[in-house]
């Protein structure tokens, strides 16, 4: 157990997974070497880049979509993301298949 409060829920019961640090009651994963103030939500992508809302970030691989035709393809573009706090905490908007949300651990910042 680590004596470092969760940013989320404030509770001082976490725990180490890798360089991580993981909230047993909401589950919220965190580095704790980061210094997030006010509670801002940091996201980063595949490579560790911290992303922000307007960012364009590229897919790094074939992502099925649920309901969709066809898949998003690796190396689309997409422009003016908005990040969430949720499991897909990238909402943003793709041509020909419209409103969407990723998981930034499939995008690369650009």
């Amino acid at each position: 157990m680590s004596d470092i409060k969760c940013p989320i829920c404030e509770c001082i019961y976490t725990y180490e997974l890798d360089d991580l640090l993981v909230c047993c009651e909401c589950d919220n994963k965190f580095d704790p070497n980061l210094k997030q103030e006010n509670n801002e939500l940091i996201v980063k992508d595949c490579n560790g880049n911290v992303l922000v809302d307007g960012d364009s970030v590229t897919t790094i691989k074939t992502l099925k979509v649920k309901g969709a035709n066809s898949d998003l393809k690796v190396g689309t573009k997409v422009k003016n993301i908005r990040l969430k706090d949720s499991d897909h905490n990238i909402d943003c908007r793709i041509d020909g298949f419209g409103a969407i949300s990723l998981k930034s651990e499939f995008v690369k910042k650009n």
